[in-house]
């Protein structure tokens, strides 16, 4: 079992930038291929970012490219999402989500899910 438990979020202005942070504990990361979801109030649970566990690549929903990075830290069992450009539209609850063998972009391909952090976003 891996526990994961998100931090950083908060409220923005429109422009700003935040930090999240995913921290695991039972298990190590690194067996893990790690992203990052999230969902607005009244939508679906939606792809935002994936680092594979083999080589460190990363992944990114065209909507966010090129203003958000995910990150991993094997060694402190961490995963990160510096997000910066922020907008009205990024407002929502952000998951963190851990899944073996080879997910991309579904929900369903991840095994293991954190409680979510809000963020919003002021204009």
């Amino acid at each position: 079992q891996v526990q994961l438990v998100e931090s950083g979020g908060g409220v923005v202005q429109a422009g700003g930038s935040l930090r999240l942070s995913c921290t695991a504990s039972g298990r190590t990361i690194s067996s893990f291929t790690m992203a990052w979801f999230r969902q607005a109030p009244g939508k679906e649970r939606e792809f935002v970012a994936r680092i594979t566990r083999s080589d460190g690549r990363q992944y990114y929903a065209d909507s966010v490219k090129a203003r958000f990075t995910i990150s991993r830290d094997n060694a402190k069992n961490t995963v990160y999402l510096q997000m910066t450009s922020l907008k009205p539209e990024d407002t929502a609850v952000y998951f963190c989500a851990a899944g073996g063998g080879s997910p991309w972009r579904r929900v369903g391909d991840y095994d293991y899910w954190g409680q979510g952090t809000q963020v919003t976003v002021s204009s």
